[in-house]
This record gives C-alpha cells, structure tokens and sequence, in this order.
C-alpha cells in the first residue's frame, strides 16, 4: 500500500498538511492557508487518464476536464474517458518487443491502463488487445471513484493561466484551444491525418471461406484469415487503387502517419505492396491446403463476448459505399456486417522540440506540461507513457521535489527525448521502437540478443527510478 495511503485522513509531509476526502479543490497548510489549487488535468483520452491517476495516487487533488458528451469529435462514439477510438490492440505482449519494453517500463510506475487492460483482454496472440467498452467504463470507473478526482464534463475554453496544468487534449483538441497552444510555440498547422479501420459482426463471416490461426503459430489461434489467391489479390488491389476516396478539404498526402496510413494510398505504391504489409501471408498455413495463400486479411476480435473483429491493418478514408464494395470483395466477407466504417480524422500535435523540455514541462512554463499525442508520440500506450510522466512531475512539482528525467537508456525516456531534441524544423511524430534508442556498447549480429540488451539496460535503468521511490517512502515513513 502506497505511503500516503497508510494514515488516517491527515499526514504532516514538509511544511503541510495533507486532508483528504475533505476537499478535492486544494491542499492546506498546517496552518489552514491553501497551499496549491488542484492540478488542472485537460482532456480525458489515454494520456490524461494516466496523468490524473498519478496525481490522484499521490494524494494530490486533480480536476479532470473532458469536453465530451457536451462537445462530440468526429470519432468518438461514447461519453467514457480512455476510449479507444483507432484499433482495440495495445500492441505487443512480448518481452523482447519495443512495445513490450515499454509496457513493462509503465507497469513498472503503476499503470492505470494496463492494469484496465488486462481486466478486459481479449484474445490477440502475442498482442494485447482490449474490449473497447469495457476498457474504457473501467479506467472512468476508476478515476470516477477516486477520491481524489473530480471529473469535470466541459469543455476547457482558454488555456489555464493560472496553478498546476497538464494538458493532454489529443488529436483531436477543439479548434479554439488548439490555436492557442499553436500559439505558444508560434506554429499555425502541425498536424497529420490518422485513418481509421472497419469493424464487421462474427456471424456474418462466410466461415467456409477463412481460417483461424496466429502468425507463425505464436499464442492461440485468435485471428481469422482470409486467404486470398493471386488472381483475387490483383482484382481487389485493381478495385482499391481505383476507389472512390475521401479527400477532405486540401489535404496534403505526405501528412499521414506511416503506422496509421490508409490501406489505398499503400496500395497505390505498387502491386505488391499489400502482399509484404497489411496482406503479407507469411507463417500463415491455410489448413484446408496445406498451403500459404497469395495474400491474407486478418481479423482481430474486438470485444470480449468475441462477436465484433476489426479489419487488422485497414485503416481506410473510402467512402462508406466503396467500403461496402471492395471490402465485400475479401474471401469470407462477401455478405459482411459492418457494425463501424473506417473513417479519417486530423492529429494536431505541437512542436514540442521548440516547446518541451525533458521532463514535459512547457519550456516558458514550467507549471504547465504537455501529455499525449499532443506531444508528438503515436500510438496508444507512447501516449500512456507520457501521461505518466507528466502526472508524476506535476505531482513532485507540488510536493516540492525536482522533476524526474527518464534516461534515454529506457523506452520511455528515450521517446521524451526523441520529441523534445529532434530538429524543431524536420519534427515528425514518433512511436516506440528499438531505433530511438542509443546504441548498445558491444555489438550483436543476433537481433534478438541486441533486443534482449536493450532491455536488460532499461530494466537495470527503471530500477534506479523504482529506488528514487523507494528512498522518498522510507524518509516518509
């Protein structure tokens, strides 16, 4: 049980007193003065969720804002926070994986959302995958409960001038607040567009058509194929490049995250490009042949009563109608369900190598911190990570300790330094991979001992913040 846990609703720490349960709006003194307002917390995607459980379990009061059901997205269809609004895959489970390094890392400093995760996993292979729903209702649950979060449903209208703030508005921040943070850094359009894949029912599929297997065999069979010859490759590929798209107001196509990008404009760069991507067949045997097909789409389930999987690597910006036609052209899809359409949507991000410094803090501000896509990370547990971390220093911040810089020599922080050191002018949004991070000093030919390296140094790394922690709980005690 955490330190501040551990005592009867009021603790001497330093120079104050902490009440808890009492009031969630500020901390008092010892002499009854209020010390510091509740740390702001704007926006209740992945990143803000993180940051206001760190808070929270630190005995610091936060105000969580999220803007929705009052203020709706393009892409959002429900009221909880966390909602996962692309792909229900947290990505790889695997040790010696850059995403199973970093969800070791976060599990490491108590991850509200793996810990959600895992209560509402459904089968994936070696990924972590989530029932959307219930992932999400459990992280609102959690904060909801938490009596140190008081969960405001409106919109932030301005950037706070005043306290602690930690602003985690994601990709998709309302214009009015995202000119102002553009502001800050003096950058008018920095954004990229994100594609979303489609969903269909279980009991629509053709099951005399597909298989269930997972690649090379690693974990259950928890993926349905769909096999597809060379000839019914090249017509749907034909039908694809051909399609009716759509295209947004002046929308730049070099603007699309490669780890999001639309399977059409894959497509369009050549007729094989689907077969080594999103289609590759490889460690996939079909067993009614014995043989691996020309091309493979795969199917992930998506809830956990098992009756909804998404299209894996489809992430689309067809129209719904071309959706229906081309899709439909997939062996086993050929009278398909669609319970969601894949659709498009903006990502604003700022320049955080002008704004940021390592610790998250704005670099003019050291009050106020940036958490999420916002910040340039891509994917969903990078954006975790540094909800983490931001929700960490704003409370060390308030307990009136230095603010913790991640070494570089861990995925978390290597990913910190990634978006708060690039060249501001060449600024791209980053995932977490093994690439960002430095070199080992001996090298290895074999890719999985160099993996395993990395993650045997990160781990030792971790340990260091873990006795930081351990340090300030003793002296507490």
């Amino acid at each position: 049980m955490p330190w501040w846990k551990k005592s009867a609703g009021v603790r001497k720490h330093r120079s104050y007193v902490k009440i808890r349960n009492a009031n969630k709006s500020s901390i008092y003194t010892a002499g009854g003065s209020i010390l510091i307002d509740a740390v702001n917390v704007i926006g209740g995607g992945l990143a803000g969720s993180e940051a206001a459980w760190q808070l929270a379990e630190r005995g610091i009061p936060v105000k969580l804002w999220e803007m929705r059901p009052q203020v709706k997205t393009a892409v959002h269809r429900t009221e909880y926070l966390a909602e996962l609004v692309c792909s229900n895959s947290l990505k790889s489970n695997l040790a010696d994986t850059a995403q199973g390094l970093l969800k070791s890392e976060m599990n490491q400093m108590g991850s509200l959302l793996l810990r959600c995760a895992r209560s509402t996993q459904v089968p994936a292979g070696s990924a972590l995958a989530v029932d959307r729903e219930r992932f999400a209702v459990l992280v609102t649950q959690q904060l909801q409960n938490h009596p140190q979060v008081e969960l405001i449903r409106e919109e932030m209208p301005a950037l706070p001038t005043k306290g602690i703030n930690i602003i985690a508005t994601g990709p998709l921040t309302s214009e009015r607040l995202a000119q102002e943070i553009a502001a800050l850094s003096g950058d008018e359009n920095l954004y990229f567009y994100d594609a979303i894949a489609p969903s269909v029912t279980l009991s629509s599929l053709n099951q005399d058509r597909i298989f269930k297997a997972s690649r090379y065999g690693k974990g259950d069979d928890d993926y349905y194929n769909c096999p597809l010859s060379q000839e019914e490759y090249e017509k749907f590929w034909q039908e694809l490049t051909d399609a009716d798209i759509f295209a947004g107001h002046s929308i730049d196509q070099k603007m699309f995250f490669s780890g999001c990008m639309p399977i059409e404009l894959i497509a369009r760069r050549g007729l094989d490009t689907l077969r080594f991507g999103p289609m590759r067949p490889v460690g996939l045997i079909d067993p009614r042949s014995s043989k691996r097909a020309w091309a493979v789409v795969q199917l992930r389930q998506e809830n956990q009563e098992g009756s909804i999987y998404g299209l894996v690597g489809f992430q689309t910006r067809l129209r719904w109608a071309e959706q229906d036609r081309i899709f439909r052209m997939i062996p086993g899809l050929e009278e398909v369900e669609f319970v969601r359409y894949g659709v498009m949507h903006r990502n604003t991000y700022i320049n955080s190598p002008c704004l940021l410094s390592s610790t998250l803090q704005t670099r003019n501000n050291p009050r106020l911190f940036f958490a999420g896509q916002i910040t340039g990370v891509e994917g969903y547990m990078e954006s975790a990570a540094t909800g983490i971390v931001s929700g960490l220093n704003a409370a060390r911040l308030v307990l009136g300790q230095e603010p913790l810089v991640f070494s570089p020599l861990t995925m978390i922080g290597a990913l910190i330094h990634f978006i708060t050191s690039s060249t501001a002018e060449n600024f791209q949004p980053m995932n977490a991979n093994f690439g960002i991070l430095p070199a080992l000093e001996q090298k290895f030919k074999d890719k999985k001992t160099r993996y395993q390296q990395y993650v045997e140094r990160s781990h030792f790394e971790m340990c260091k913040i873990s006795e930081l922690f351990l340090e300030h709980v003793v002296k507490e005690l």
